[in-house]
């Protein structure tokens, strides 16, 4: 029994680090205070987002359940005025990491890796990045965000390993067109 894990010990360690395990995350979360309405403020452009503006994220409780609801938001371009795309989820805290980690899932059985990095004391911004530093988001209570919290939180995430040159604004004009 010793041997076996002392062999697949090494093997973890390597799968957990080529995964961007250590991300930093922030210490706990308090998902009663999480819930409500999130603006998207920049990400990292992912494909089930292109064209999208306006953006936003809820998260409700669903009584009984072990999970959070998530309602993703956006107004897409089309050739003739916008459309109103909604994406719905759920979100399951991640036992250990004191709801600081989430999986989400849009699509079952799939699950993503959703790990909340940055949250002011207030709840007033939140910064959710993923593990291989391949998706982020920085959301906020309002459509926008003052400069110098934004560039304060560039510095951060920055600082935790992501490439913020790759981080783009959501547009918030809102007016079909």
């Amino acid at each position: 029994m010793n041997k076996l894990l002392l062999t697949l010990l090494p093997v973890t360690l390597l799968f957990n680090c080529a995964k961007g395990q250590n991300e930093h995350t922030v210490q706990s979360v308090d998902l009663e205070k999480y819930l409500g309405l999130w603006y998207e403020i920049a990400s990292f452009p992912a494909s089930f987002q292109k064209g999208c503006r306006c953006s936003t994220a809820e998260y409700q409780k669903e009584p009984g359940k072990k999970y959070i609801r998530v309602i993703n938001k956006c107004l897409k371009l089309k050739h003739k005025g916008s459309k109103l795309v909604v994406a719905r989820g759920k979100a399951f805290p991640v036992r250990g990491t004191n709801n600081s980690k989430l999986k989400v899932q849009f699509f079952w059985p799939f699950k993503g890796d959703y790990s909340i990095i940055e949250l002011d004391d207030n709840y007033r911004y939140a910064v959710v990045g993923h593990p291989a530093r391949k998706y982020l988001w920085i959301l906020c209570r309002e459509p926008y965000m003052q400069s110098d919290t934004y560039e304060m939180l560039l510095t951060r995430i920055k600082q935790k390993g992501y490439d913020i040159s790759k981080l783009q604004k959501t547009q918030f004009n809102c007016e079909d067109k």
